[in-house]
Protein backbone atom coordinates (compact mmCIF):
# COMPACT_ATOMS: atom_id res chain seq x y z
CA UNK A 1 0.00 0.00 0.00
CA UNK A 2 3.04 2.40 0.15
CA UNK A 3 4.39 1.37 -3.26
CA UNK A 4 5.53 5.17 -4.58
CA UNK A 5 4.15 4.25 -8.21
CA UNK A 6 0.57 4.43 -6.72
CA UNK A 7 1.20 8.16 -5.40
CA UNK A 8 1.83 9.96 -2.21
CA UNK A 9 -0.79 9.62 1.15
CA UNK A 10 -2.11 12.52 2.31
CA UNK A 11 -5.25 13.65 4.61
CA UNK A 12 -8.12 16.34 3.74
CA UNK A 13 -9.61 18.03 6.98
CA UNK A 14 -13.20 19.11 5.77
CA UNK A 15 -14.48 21.77 7.98
CA UNK A 16 -18.26 21.15 7.01
CA UNK A 17 -18.23 17.32 7.75
CA UNK A 18 -15.82 17.92 10.66
CA UNK A 19 -13.65 15.02 9.63
CA UNK A 20 -9.97 14.34 8.04
CA UNK A 21 -9.97 12.12 5.33
CA UNK A 22 -7.10 9.96 4.05
CA UNK A 23 -6.38 9.61 0.57
CA UNK A 24 -3.44 8.75 -2.04
CA UNK A 25 -2.50 10.62 -4.64
CA UNK A 26 -0.43 11.00 -8.36
CA UNK A 27 -0.26 12.77 -11.46
CA UNK A 28 0.41 16.77 -11.96
CA UNK A 29 -2.09 18.72 -9.80
CA UNK A 30 -2.31 20.90 -13.46
CA UNK A 31 -4.11 18.22 -14.54
CA UNK A 32 -7.66 17.50 -14.89
CA UNK A 33 -9.05 15.68 -11.82
CA UNK A 34 -9.69 12.12 -11.58
CA UNK A 35 -11.60 10.94 -8.43
CA UNK A 36 -12.55 7.29 -7.12
CA UNK A 37 -14.69 5.80 -4.53
CA UNK A 38 -14.65 2.70 -3.48
CA UNK A 39 -17.20 -0.18 -1.58
CA UNK A 40 -18.46 -1.93 0.68
CA UNK A 41 -16.03 -3.42 2.13
CA UNK A 42 -13.41 -1.94 -0.11
CA UNK A 43 -10.88 1.26 0.43
CA UNK A 44 -8.41 3.17 -1.83
CA UNK A 45 -6.38 0.22 -2.88
CA UNK A 46 -9.25 -1.33 -4.87
CA UNK A 47 -8.23 1.51 -7.25
CA UNK A 48 -4.46 0.76 -7.73
CA UNK A 49 -4.64 -0.54 -11.46
CA UNK A 50 -7.03 2.29 -12.81
CA UNK A 51 -4.54 5.06 -10.80
CA UNK A 52 -1.62 3.26 -12.48
CA UNK A 53 -2.90 3.99 -15.86
CA UNK A 54 -4.83 7.35 -15.64
CA UNK A 55 -2.14 8.95 -13.64
CA UNK A 56 -0.49 10.72 -17.16
CA UNK A 57 -3.48 12.61 -17.92
CA UNK A 58 -5.38 13.47 -14.84
CA UNK A 59 -4.33 13.90 -11.34
CA UNK A 60 -5.73 11.01 -9.70
CA UNK A 61 -7.17 10.78 -6.31
CA UNK A 62 -8.52 7.89 -4.45
CA UNK A 63 -9.86 8.07 -0.42
CA UNK A 64 -10.73 5.69 2.15
CA UNK A 65 -14.22 6.96 2.45
CA UNK A 66 -15.66 7.94 6.01
CA UNK A 67 -15.42 5.01 8.68
CA UNK A 68 -13.00 3.26 6.54
CA UNK A 69 -9.36 3.19 6.33
CA UNK A 70 -7.50 5.60 7.65
CA UNK A 71 -10.37 8.62 7.89
CA UNK A 72 -11.74 9.46 10.59
CA UNK A 73 -14.56 7.17 12.30
CA UNK A 74 -17.41 9.42 13.55
CA UNK A 75 -19.53 7.29 15.54
CA UNK A 76 -23.53 6.50 14.94
CA UNK A 77 -25.48 5.88 12.16
CA UNK A 78 -26.60 9.47 11.43
CA UNK A 79 -23.19 10.05 10.21
CA UNK A 80 -23.49 7.88 7.58
CA UNK A 81 -26.51 9.15 5.51
CA UNK A 82 -26.25 9.78 1.90
CA UNK A 83 -26.72 13.19 2.12
CA UNK A 84 -23.49 13.05 4.60
CA UNK A 85 -21.32 10.84 2.05
CA UNK A 86 -22.28 13.23 -0.83
CA UNK A 87 -21.40 16.42 0.34
CA UNK A 88 -18.01 14.67 1.49
CA UNK A 89 -17.36 14.35 -1.81
CA UNK A 90 -18.16 18.01 -2.86
CA UNK A 91 -15.99 18.95 0.36
CA UNK A 92 -13.26 17.22 -0.86
CA UNK A 93 -12.88 18.43 -4.68
CA UNK A 94 -13.22 22.37 -3.08
CA UNK A 95 -10.21 20.87 -0.74
CA UNK A 96 -8.00 19.45 -3.44
CA UNK A 97 -8.20 22.92 -5.23
CA UNK A 98 -10.81 21.67 -7.91
CA UNK A 99 -14.33 22.60 -9.25
CA UNK A 100 -15.57 19.68 -10.96
CA UNK A 101 -13.99 15.62 -11.57
CA UNK A 102 -14.05 12.80 -13.55
CA UNK A 103 -16.04 10.82 -10.86
CA UNK A 104 -15.15 7.27 -10.94
CA UNK A 105 -17.16 4.52 -8.16
CA UNK A 106 -17.92 1.23 -7.71
CA UNK A 107 -20.37 -0.63 -5.66
CA UNK A 108 -21.18 1.65 -2.17
CA UNK A 109 -19.50 4.46 -3.71
CA UNK A 110 -21.10 4.11 -6.82
CA UNK A 111 -24.86 4.92 -4.88
CA UNK A 112 -22.70 7.66 -3.92
CA UNK A 113 -21.40 9.19 -7.02
CA UNK A 114 -25.11 8.56 -8.68
CA UNK A 115 -26.30 10.71 -6.24
CA UNK A 116 -23.11 13.56 -6.20
CA UNK A 117 -24.39 13.71 -10.16
CA UNK A 118 -27.85 14.25 -9.12
CA UNK A 119 -27.14 16.89 -6.21
CA UNK A 120 -24.18 18.73 -7.73
CA UNK A 121 -24.62 18.23 -11.48
CA UNK A 122 -21.41 21.06 -11.94
CA UNK A 123 -18.84 18.81 -10.29
CA UNK A 124 -18.91 16.19 -12.85
CA UNK A 125 -17.59 16.04 -15.74
CA UNK A 126 -18.48 12.59 -16.76
CA UNK A 127 -19.41 9.76 -14.48
CA UNK A 128 -17.99 6.21 -14.50
CA UNK A 129 -19.93 3.87 -12.50
CA UNK A 130 -18.67 -0.01 -11.57
CA UNK A 131 -21.06 -2.53 -11.10
CA UNK A 132 -23.74 -0.02 -8.98
CA UNK A 133 -27.05 -0.09 -10.60
CA UNK A 134 -28.99 3.54 -10.50
CA UNK A 135 -30.85 4.02 -7.51
CA UNK A 136 -34.40 4.18 -9.22
CA UNK A 137 -33.22 1.10 -11.32
CA UNK A 138 -32.24 -0.58 -8.59
CA UNK A 139 -35.71 -0.50 -6.69
CA UNK A 140 -37.56 -1.38 -9.84
CA UNK A 141 -35.49 -4.89 -10.39
CA UNK A 142 -35.49 -5.51 -6.62
CA UNK A 143 -39.49 -4.82 -6.70
CA UNK A 144 -40.26 -7.14 -10.03
CA UNK A 145 -37.68 -9.75 -9.29
CA UNK A 146 -38.13 -12.17 -6.15
CA UNK A 147 -34.40 -13.45 -7.71
CA UNK A 148 -32.77 -10.01 -6.47
CA UNK A 149 -34.74 -9.98 -3.77
CA UNK A 150 -32.69 -13.13 -2.29
CA UNK A 151 -30.02 -11.81 -3.42
CA UNK A 152 -30.11 -8.79 -1.65
CA UNK A 153 -30.57 -10.95 1.70
CA UNK A 154 -27.23 -9.26 3.50
CA UNK A 155 -29.00 -5.79 2.93
CA UNK A 156 -31.69 -6.62 5.55
CA UNK A 157 -29.36 -8.92 7.80
CA UNK A 158 -27.53 -6.17 7.80
CA UNK A 159 -30.21 -3.97 9.68
CA UNK A 160 -29.39 -6.38 13.16
CA UNK A 161 -28.03 -4.96 15.85
CA UNK A 162 -24.98 -6.09 16.96
CA UNK A 163 -24.31 -9.46 15.17
CA UNK A 164 -23.46 -8.35 11.58
CA UNK A 165 -20.10 -6.58 12.42
CA UNK A 166 -19.63 -9.36 15.34
CA UNK A 167 -19.51 -11.72 12.46
CA UNK A 168 -17.50 -9.60 9.88
CA UNK A 169 -14.41 -9.14 12.80
CA UNK A 170 -14.44 -12.96 13.52
CA UNK A 171 -11.77 -15.13 12.51
CA UNK A 172 -9.21 -12.32 11.38
CA UNK A 173 -12.07 -10.94 9.10
CA UNK A 174 -12.60 -14.23 7.16
CA UNK A 175 -15.38 -12.65 5.67
CA UNK A 176 -13.13 -10.56 3.15
CA UNK A 177 -11.38 -14.30 1.82
CA UNK A 178 -15.11 -14.87 1.20
CA UNK A 179 -15.70 -11.86 -0.73
CA UNK A 180 -12.63 -11.68 -2.62
CA UNK A 181 -11.22 -14.86 -2.92
CA UNK A 182 -14.27 -17.66 -3.02
CA UNK A 183 -14.97 -19.31 -6.00
CA UNK A 184 -18.40 -18.16 -6.25
CA UNK A 185 -18.19 -14.77 -5.55
CA UNK A 186 -14.84 -13.45 -5.17
CA UNK A 187 -12.33 -12.47 -7.95
CA UNK A 188 -12.75 -14.52 -11.31
CA UNK A 189 -9.21 -14.20 -12.29
CA UNK A 190 -7.07 -15.48 -9.81
CA UNK A 191 -3.84 -13.55 -10.77
CA UNK A 192 -5.64 -10.26 -10.05
CA UNK A 193 -5.60 -10.85 -6.69
CA UNK A 194 -3.20 -11.79 -4.59
CA UNK A 195 -2.78 -12.62 -1.09
CA UNK A 196 -0.58 -9.57 -0.27
CA UNK A 197 -3.55 -7.80 -1.96
CA UNK A 198 -6.34 -9.57 0.67
CA UNK A 199 -4.04 -8.47 3.71
CA UNK A 200 -4.37 -4.47 2.45
CA UNK A 201 -7.74 -4.70 2.62
CA UNK A 202 -7.83 -6.54 5.53
CA UNK A 203 -5.67 -3.64 7.30
CA UNK A 204 -8.25 -0.83 5.82
CA UNK A 205 -10.94 -2.88 7.78
CA UNK A 206 -9.13 -3.63 10.77
CA UNK A 207 -9.14 -0.56 12.81
CA UNK A 208 -11.89 -0.85 15.92
CA UNK A 209 -15.07 0.68 14.76
CA UNK A 210 -15.14 0.11 10.73
CA UNK A 211 -17.23 -2.60 11.04
CA UNK A 212 -20.25 -0.81 12.35
CA UNK A 213 -19.72 1.94 10.70
CA UNK A 214 -19.41 0.21 7.06
CA UNK A 215 -22.90 -1.49 8.32
CA UNK A 216 -24.08 2.03 8.76
CA UNK A 217 -23.95 2.67 5.58
CA UNK A 218 -26.78 -0.09 5.34
CA UNK A 219 -28.59 1.11 8.21
CA UNK A 220 -28.67 4.51 7.36
CA UNK A 221 -29.69 4.01 4.02
CA UNK A 222 -32.86 2.07 5.21
CA UNK A 223 -33.68 4.15 8.05
CA UNK A 224 -33.74 7.54 6.41
CA UNK A 225 -35.86 9.12 3.96
CA UNK A 226 -35.38 8.26 0.52
CA UNK A 227 -33.24 11.37 -1.61
CA UNK A 228 -35.11 12.69 -4.20
CA UNK A 229 -33.58 11.92 -8.02
CA UNK A 230 -33.16 14.09 -10.73
CA UNK A 231 -32.52 13.13 -14.44
CA UNK A 232 -28.24 12.66 -14.96
CA UNK A 233 -26.95 15.26 -17.60
CA UNK A 234 -23.30 14.76 -17.59
CA UNK A 235 -21.71 11.79 -20.15
CA UNK A 236 -22.39 8.28 -18.05
CA UNK A 237 -20.57 5.19 -18.76
CA UNK A 238 -21.62 1.83 -16.72
CA UNK A 239 -19.20 -0.95 -16.54
CA UNK A 240 -20.71 -4.01 -15.20
CA UNK A 241 -19.22 -7.65 -14.55
CA UNK A 242 -22.03 -10.22 -15.58
CA UNK A 243 -20.92 -12.85 -12.88
CA UNK A 244 -21.39 -10.34 -9.98
CA UNK A 245 -23.58 -12.94 -7.61
CA UNK A 246 -25.35 -10.03 -5.63
CA UNK A 247 -26.61 -7.66 -8.50
CA UNK A 248 -27.88 -9.21 -11.45
CA UNK A 249 -27.13 -7.40 -14.64
CA UNK A 250 -30.77 -6.89 -15.30
CA UNK A 251 -30.15 -4.14 -12.99
CA UNK A 252 -28.10 -2.22 -15.36
CA UNK A 253 -30.41 -2.55 -18.40
CA UNK A 254 -32.47 0.03 -18.78
CA UNK A 255 -30.40 3.08 -17.26
CA UNK A 256 -30.95 5.18 -20.32
CA UNK A 257 -33.99 5.87 -19.08
CA UNK A 258 -32.44 8.04 -16.01
CA UNK A 259 -29.43 9.34 -17.56
CA UNK A 260 -29.12 11.61 -21.01
CA UNK A 261 -25.88 10.64 -22.03
CA UNK A 262 -25.46 6.83 -21.20
CA UNK A 263 -23.07 3.83 -22.30
CA UNK A 264 -23.49 0.19 -21.03
CA UNK A 265 -20.54 -2.16 -21.56
CA UNK A 266 -20.93 -5.67 -19.80
CA UNK A 267 -17.78 -7.03 -19.23
CA UNK A 268 -18.11 -11.15 -19.48
CA UNK A 269 -16.90 -13.54 -16.88
CA UNK A 270 -16.25 -10.68 -14.18
CA UNK A 271 -17.22 -10.38 -10.93
CA UNK A 272 -18.53 -8.25 -8.75
CA UNK A 273 -15.01 -6.22 -7.90
CA UNK A 274 -14.91 -5.80 -11.99
CA UNK A 275 -12.06 -2.94 -11.97
CA UNK A 276 -10.03 -5.46 -9.62
CA UNK A 277 -10.73 -8.54 -12.04
CA UNK A 278 -10.20 -7.46 -14.90
CA UNK A 279 -8.29 -4.82 -15.36
CA UNK A 280 -6.84 -4.03 -18.47
CA UNK A 281 -10.73 -4.11 -19.73
CA UNK A 282 -12.03 -1.55 -17.67
CA UNK A 283 -9.08 0.93 -18.42
CA UNK A 284 -9.47 0.37 -21.86
CA UNK A 285 -13.19 0.99 -21.39
CA UNK A 286 -12.65 4.13 -19.35
CA UNK A 287 -10.05 5.19 -21.56
CA UNK A 288 -11.74 4.92 -24.60
CA UNK A 289 -14.74 6.91 -23.08
CA UNK A 290 -13.32 9.49 -21.62
CA UNK A 291 -11.97 10.59 -25.53
CA UNK A 292 -15.58 11.01 -26.86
Amino acid sequence: MNDPSLGEHDFANLKKAGIRLHYVAAGDRSKPLMLFLHGFPECWYSWRHQMKAFKKDYRVVAFDLRGYGESDIPSGMHNYTLQALIDDVKELIEELGYSSCVLVAHDWGGEIAWHVAMEYPDLVDKLIINNCGHPVRFMEHLHSHWSQFKKSWYMFFFQLPYLPEILARSKDLHFLNDCYMSRAFGIQSPEMFTTTDLEAMKFSFSNKGTATAAINYYRAIFSTKPMKTKRITCPTILIWGDQDVALEVGIAKGTEKYVDNFTLKIVEGASHWVQQDRPDEVNRLMAEFLKE
